[in-house]
């Protein structure tokens, strides 16, 4: 790099993610090529999003009281219930799974409340992190021999909510700072950010169907075998 003709340090520019070059791609490009360029922003993320759940976790390994609580509202509001009644059906637990997650959790937890203000669904995301955290203490050595298959589950669907968290993320940045999505009007980088979204919204399905099929046939014939083999 050459001095400028003043003799003045070259500045660094950092580079910004073209957004128009990202939708002139084939759809399967796009999810690659906005995580590419938002590298920094994807990584810290992840270390927020499993850092999250193990603090739940470890919240709940030190005050097992949280953990019962967890387990009695899961009792009283009928969500044991309902996995009770279908636990024994892999392909329905496996479409319960996948319409909890894409609904309630990606839709309602995390995407909508950022339509309408900037960032709120990742708040609301991380306080899921920390509860979910809690709830999946084992409270039996059964539970315990669960959570082998049942980690590679919370792997692959938490990999998918940061997909989706991504996209929000974006939503809210090119909202508030329309020129970091190279468009001159806040509605236009509100767009832009609904159109990453989208994207990234093809291969988090993917996981969490994955991740659903995966919980719902793991827990039913792999986590019985593992007890009497390890217990």
């Amino acid at each position: 790099m050459t001095q400028p003709p003043d003799g003045t340090p070259p500045r660094r520019v950092r580079p910004t993610s073209d957004s128009s070059a990202t939708d002139t791609l084939p759809f399967w490009r796009r999810p690659v090529e906005i995580i590419r360029d938002d590298s920094r922003v994807f990584l810290v993320l992840n270390v927020a999003t499993y850092g999250l759940f193990v603090l739940g976790f470890a919240a709940g390994l030190l005050f097992p009281g949280l953990s019962q609580a967890r387990a009695t509202t899961l009792e009283d509001d009928g969500t044991a219930a309902l996995v009770g009644s279908v636990f024994d059906r892999p392909p329905l637990f496996a479409l319960l799974i996948l319409a909890v997650n894409v609904f309630r959790l990606s839709l309602l937890t995390i995407v909508v409340p950022s339509l309408i203000v900037p960032f709120a669904g990742l708040a609301f995301f991380g306080y899921w992190l920390v509860q979910t955290g809690v709830t999946l203490v084992p409270g039996s050595p059964e539970g315990r021999v669960a959570l082998i298959p049942h980690a590679l589950t919370i792997v692959i669907e938490l990999q998918a909510y940061i997909l989706v968290a991504l996209g929000v993320f974006l939503i809210g940045r090119y909202w508030i700072r329309p020129d970091a999505a190279r468009v001159t009007q806040r509605r236009q980088g509100y767009l832009t950010g609904l159109r990453a979204t989208g994207s990234l919204a093809l291969p988090a399905l993917a996981l969490l169907v994955v991740g659903a099929v995966w919980e719902a046939y793991s827990l039913r014939y792999f986590v019985h075998p593992l007890s009497q083999w390890l217990l």
